[in-house]
This record gives structure tokens, sequence and C-alpha cells, in this order.
């Protein structure tokens, strides 16, 4: 079995259970199945070493981009975002999009970030992780606005419901499951992994956040997307499995590339 958490933060990890040692936390991720991971990038700042940890790894990909609501550091134009995704180690452009949980006030600098990432995607022909708290509407007309559909990518950590994953798919975007999708409380979200088809579907972990059952509150690991995956696999009434290698599948059709040739566990 190999499964791809499809989004995490590596550089962000609580490493106390492994010595501060990266490398054990992703051989642990291994140890469980998960055979790729994509480090995403929330900020200029800390994109050096998201890009350091995908060059040292065969099986770490790395993206560029500043999470909306992001202050710290520079504010990139189209033009440094397009030369940082030059790298072959850059498979996407985000995560970007818009929050408005967090943020008050005058929000168009939020939608003028999110621009410049989509026009700098474009013209890399790279996908597009999109983050998308509380701006549903205003986020889907803006990937509309600005033609996002010629690039597609993935609704990250997705919350919504049917008819935004069907806004979404009809934009040519992939959805994708985080922990929260095995919460209780998470009944809409449930029934949109059940319908989804498989081909838009992604797992993730977007560690060291939101915990899957049933290590809910605890700092999130890599090797934890295999809750996810078991949870959908239990939702759809499909073997595992058969849910890890549709995932597996589209993201690699989504971000290219192909697997490292390393042994994970089944």
């Amino acid at each position: 079995m190999f499964l791809v958490d499809s989004h995490c933060h590596l550089d962000r990890l609580d490493l106390a259970s492994y010595d501060g040692d990266l490398d054990r936390a992703l051989q642990a991720a291994r140890d469980n199945g998960v055979g790729h991971f994509l480090c995403v990038s929330i900020g200029m700042d800390n994109f050096p070493e998201v890009l350091r940890i995908a060059r040292e790894h065969d099986d770490v990909s790395a993206s560029v981009g500043v999470h909306p609501n992001e202050h710290e550091g520079k504010d990139p134009d189209v033009e440094t975002l397009v030369k940082l995704a030059a790298d072959p180690e850059v498979v996407a452009i985000g995560e970007t999009g818009l929050d408005y949980f967090r943020s008050e006030g005058d929000l168009e600098w939020q939608r003028d970030r999110f621009r410049r990432h989509i026009a700098a995607a474009k013209r890399t022909g790279k996908p597009l992780i999109i983050h998308m708290r509380e701006a549903t509407e205003d986020t889907l007309r803006i990937l509309r606005e600005e033609g996002a559909d010629e690039v597609g990518g993935v609704m990250h950590c997705f919350v919504e419901d049917w008819d935004t994953a069907k806004a979404a798919m009809d934009l040519d975007f992939h959805i994708s499951f985080s922990g929260i999708v095995t919460f209780n409380s998470a009944r809409a979200l449930q029934e949109v992994a059940r319908k989804l088809p498989a081909e838009r579907m992604l797992v993730e972990t977007d560690s060291p956040y939101l915990a899957p059952v049933p290590n809910r509150g605890k700092p999130n690991q890599p090797a934890w997307v295999r809750h996810v995956a078991e949870f959908i696999a239990e939702l759809r009434n499909a073997p595992l499995e058969q849910v890890a290698e549709v995932t597996t599948e589209n993201y690699f059709r989504l971000f290219g590339g192909r697997p490292a040739l390393r042994n994970v566990a089944g």
C-alpha cells in the first residue's frame, strides 16, 4: 500500500517524540504506508526551509506561496513566485486563498495576494493549493474571474458542503480531506466524502494541525494520514488499498512526478 500526504508542514512538526529528528518522523510515516509528502509553504520566511527539506528527501516535494493570514516576511509579486516555482522540487503554488475567520477589516490585500498567486500558477503551469475559510463565495468568484481552471489544483482541508465541492470540481479542482472528516461533528463533510468521484479525491494531514480520530487534540504527524484514508474507505464501503491507490494516482497526475523507489509498509 502506498499513501500520499498531500499537504503537510514538515518544517513545523512537533518532533518531541522523535528526539527532534525529522527523518525519524518520516520513517514512522513510511512504516505506516506513506510513501510521499508534499511540504507546503506558508510564507517567504519559511520557504527556504521547506525547499531544503524537499531537496534532502527524495520522497518529499515542495510548494511556494504565502498563506492568506500570513503577515510576516515579504509579500511576493508574481515575478518572484514564478522565479521560485522554477525549482524542480516545487510542484505547486500555495497555499493561497482567502481566510475571513482570522482577519478583520478591509481584506482587499488578501484578495490581491490571492490573484497574484493565481497569475503565477498560470505562468508556471503549476497547480494551486487553496485555503478557504469562511470565504467560500469570494474564493470561488476569484478563481473564476482569474481563470484558475486553466491550471486547476486542490481545495486543501476541505470542510464545505456538496454544492461547494461541485463548484470546485467545475473549476478543475480536486478535494482533499484532512483529519476533520473523522470528527463526529463533520456529518456534511462525510457525505461529501461518500459522494465525491474517486478521481477527484486526495488525503492529507495538514500536520502538525488537525489530528484525526483517534489522535484528535494531539500534534498531528504525516503517519496519521492513514487514519484519514481508513475512515474514508469505511465511509465509501471500499477497501483501504483502493482508496490509497486512487488518491496516490490522483496526486501524481495533478502534481507530476512519480513515486520514489522506496519501500513503504503495507
